[in-house]
């Protein structure tokens, strides 16, 4: 039994939702004078730009580490 099928089971709901609403994602113009990260870095967080760089904290309000 998979996951879906285990919570569908055990507590009568669906982990996707049947009418999902699509996005509209907006990434703002980086400018030519940017801080960039490493090549390396760039690659492991999925951005060059420092800017841009808005990690996932699980629901926490500001700095990952609180």
């Amino acid at each position: 039994m998979n996951l879906t099928e285990m919570a569908e089971r055990q507590y009568g709901i669906s982990l996707l939702p049947e009418n999902p609403v699509y996005t509209m994602a907006y990434i703002p113009f980086q400018a030519e004078d940017s801080k960039l990260f490493s090549p390396n870095q760039g690659f492991a967080l999925g951005t060059m730009y420092q800017a841009l760089n808005k990690p996932f904290c699980g629901g926490k309000c500001g700095d990952c580490n609180d």
